[in-house]
């Protein structure tokens, strides 16, 4: 009898696997049902009704309406699904930033750009950064979770990641602070190094949600003030709607 050592050893992957889900089942963050082979993150049922924007399909969408400003010019601007704070979907978003689960950056980001590549979105982009943070932050928390988005995004399309922007300065969440308290918190937060490895570029900045916008920006206005002819568009992970 002759034995297909491959196939001997493919089966014994699966057998492994399948009783490794049964004594410690993985569960989808958003429904909490098991998830079978083939799934990962989410349960095919949650990710098809995950509340996306379709922003990428409109050049004109309210993300981009969100973050205007004549002084810091955004190219394009997209985000994956709607942020709500009652949301399990959302809820995953800050799993990943305070309850060291980070990966699901990663997968989010990598489904995402999968469901997007054919739109011709990444097409002109040349670099992909993560919004920072301040090392006292990271040493508090052991990563940054926008790096785990740049990553999955990079995976999916090829870009590299530039990480040529430092968060010089601490500063706390911007939500419930006034436009011009804003302004102020954010003032001189972000420093960009060694400029002219971005200059004449078409720059991805990536966040893993965009509320008010501010931090965003401010990171966006530190780029295009330092570097020459620097192109810039925006993702995220998840948006709050614009409040009209």
């Amino acid at each position: 009898m002759i034995f297909n050592r491959e196939k001997i050893w493919e089966s014994l992957k699966q057998l492994t696997w399948d009783f490794s889900r049964i004594l410690f089942p993985v569960c989808c963050p958003v429904c909490h049902k098991p998830l079978v082979k083939g799934e990962k993150l989410l349960c095919l049922e949650c990710m098809w009704k995950i509340p996306r924007t379709d922003y990428h399909s409109q050049s004109e969408n309210d993300l981009i309406k969100k973050l205007v400003d004549p002084k810091v010019p955004i190219e394009k601007a997209v985000a994956f699904f709607f942020y709500k704070n009652s949301s399990p979907y959302s809820s995953m978003i800050r799993d990943a930033k305070y309850n060291s689960r980070p990966e699901i950056n990663r997968q989010l980001a990598r489904h995402y750009a999968l469901e997007i590549r054919s739109s011709g979105f990444f097409d002109d982009i040349d670099l992909i950064m993560p919004v920072p943070i301040h090392w006292t932050k990271r040493l508090r928390r052991g990563y940054n979770q926008t790096e785990y988005i740049t990553a999955g995004l990079s995976e999916v399309t090829g870009i590299p990641v530039a990480n040529n922007l430092r968060a010089a300065k601490r500063h706390s969440t911007q939500t419930h602070k006034s436009g011009v308290q804003r302004v102020a918190a954010l003032r001189d937060v972000f420093v960009v190094e060694k400029a002219e490895e971005l200059a004449g570029r078409h720059l991805l900045l990536v966040d893993d949600v965009i509320t008010t916008g501010s931090t965003i920006m401010a990171c966006a206005k530190a780029l295009l003030d330092s570097t020459a002819g620097l192109r810039l568009s925006i993702l995220s992970l998840a948006a709050t709607k614009l409040e009209k």
